[in-house]
């Protein structure tokens, strides 16, 4: 059985791993601005994917949130 350190561990490396992937977006998107004719479809899905990570962020901040909350 998991402990709460483990949950809290496991929880706090996939928050990592997310945003390790947002900050490689938001350099797609530095680089797609960067182009002389910057590809707007291209740049539209590098923010798409931006939100997702940021909801899954979400996701599991509310879940660090209630792992804290219990007793061992």
């Amino acid at each position: 059985m998991l402990t709460k350190s483990d949950k809290l561990e496991i929880i706090n490396s996939k928050l990592r791993q997310l945003e390790y992937r947002k900050y490689g977006l938001e350099l797609d998107a530095i680089v797609e601005n960067a182009k002389a004719t910057p590809d707007e479809s291209a740049y539209n899905v590098i923010q798409d994917a931006i939100e997702e990570v940021d909801n899954q962020v979400s996701a599991l901040n509310s879940e660090l949130s209630a792992v804290n909350q219990l007793t061992e």
